[in-house]
């Protein structure tokens, strides 16, 4: 199973040097993405963290987070196999990895990749010595220049494809696109974001109206008795003015109920699902159908089977041989992803050949989980026809 270790430690701890910083809370808007965008795409220059803390904002959004979710933990909660060079499956190795923080974190990092546009993991052994694995700070690396700066403010950066520990204690993971898919979510975000603001304040005239109350501001006692009333009354807004001036709200001629905003949540909402899942799932109360879901399900289910393609590619390519190279576990093992069966299809296949052909019973067992003993009996209409003979012409008499 597990090799003691029989390579020294990496030299350097890259991830202990890493200078935290706390992240600027101001509201961001499109300039802001755009500024991002701009610095992270300098060809002199590329500073990463302006966009990776914005993105780090973005992510706050709730059903960014749930649709990004729902499509890694479907790769995270499939089983995988472990294989020796000869293709069998090493069952004790096998249930220990599947148990193992370190492998999911390692497969969380790699599908991370697609979304973020790049991962770098550093492996490490605990004072325990346990391997324990830490992802790099995106807003630390560099990924066009191969630079890792300890601090993001200053120029001073590592070479770190050139360093002794990277293919070995450092682990690198691209996406298909530089900046992630999450690159293209963000101005959706942040008009949900511009939306639901306005529609709270919406809420807020509307729910709970200002009050008005007219008086002459001239006269000092008025208004103090006038401000003393109107701070007793309550504490939703007030304000008052003179009596001879005159307050009313806009209007655009349409009704204050809101649709306009919920039609620009649902369209951002729509366009963030359809990035991240490749479909709306789950979403669409008044148009949806059973069959509109199952071929939604499918559809992200294409999109899970190609993110268990570039695992196993990482994994095999990448992760195993380093993980041998530190000790932690034998050469020549592969990694792939068990495929699970079409149960309904296999079902319907089974029924079909039932007539024909005798079916193991523990394979019943096993695949559908339908205890069954003993041979099969003759069918009901065929008994029902012997018995039907051997009735006398007077049994009815």
């Amino acid at each position: 199973m597990m090799k003691n270790k029989t390579q020294k430690k990496a030299i350097t701890n890259y991830s202990r040097e890493i200078v935290p910083k706390a992240m600027s809370r101001v509201r961001a808007d499109v300039m802001t993405w755009k500024q991002s965008l701009a610095i992270a795409e300098s060809v002199e220059s590329p500073k990463m963290y302006p966009y990776y803390n914005l993105l780090k904002d973005m992510m706050l959004d709730a059903h960014t987070y749930s649709q990004l979710q729902n499509r890694k933990r479907k790769t995270l909660s499939s089983n995988f196999l472990i294989k020796n060079k000869n293709g069998e499956v090493n069952d004790e190795l096998t249930s220990t990895l599947q148990k193992s923080k370190v492998f999911n974190d390692i497969i969380g990092s790699i599908l991370e990749a697609e979304f973020y546009g790049h991962s770098l993991i550093e492996l490490s052994y605990d004072d325990s010595d346990k391997l324990i694995t830490t992802l790099i700070p995106r807003q630390n690396v560099i990924p066009q220049k191969g630079q890792l700066v300890y601090d993001y403010n200053q120029d001073k950066s590592v070479d770190y494809r050139n360093a002794n520990e990277y293919g070995i204690w450092l682990l690198e993971f691209m996406g298909s696109e530089p900046l992630g898919l999450l690159n293209k979510a963000i101005p959706h975000i942040l008009f949900s974001r511009f939306a639901q603001s306005c529609w709270s304040e919406l809420c807020e005239i509307y729910g709970i109206p200002p009050r008005v109350m007219h008086t002459n501001t001239q006269d000092p006692m008025a208004l103090k008795r006038a401000e003393k009333m109107m701070m007793d009354m309550g504490a939703a807004a007030w304000f008052i003015i003179d009596d001879t001036e005159k307050f009313e709200f806009a209007t655009t001629g349409m009704p204050a109920s809101g649709d306009v905003y919920d039609g620009l949540i649902k369209l951002c909402r729509d366009n963030i699902s359809l990035l991240i899942s490749g479909a709306i799932i789950g979403q669409d109360t008044k148009f949806g159908s059973k069959g509109k879901e199952q071929s939604s399900q499918d559809v992200l289910q294409d999109l899970v089977d190609a993110d268990q393609t570039m695992v196993e590619q990482y994994m095999n390519g990448k992760v195993l041989p380093a993980l041998a190279m530190i000790g932690f576990m034998d050469a020549d093992l592969s990694f792939e992803f068990e495929q699970a069966d079409d149960l309904d299809e296999l079902w319907q296949r089974t029924r079909d050949i039932l007539p024909f052909k005798n079916i193991d019973n523990q394979w019943l067992i096993d695949k559908f989980g339908i205890q069954v003993t003993g041979e099969r009996a003759a069918s009901t209409g065929n008994n029902l026809s012997a018995f039907n003979q051997n009735l006398s012409a007077d049994f009815f008499d």
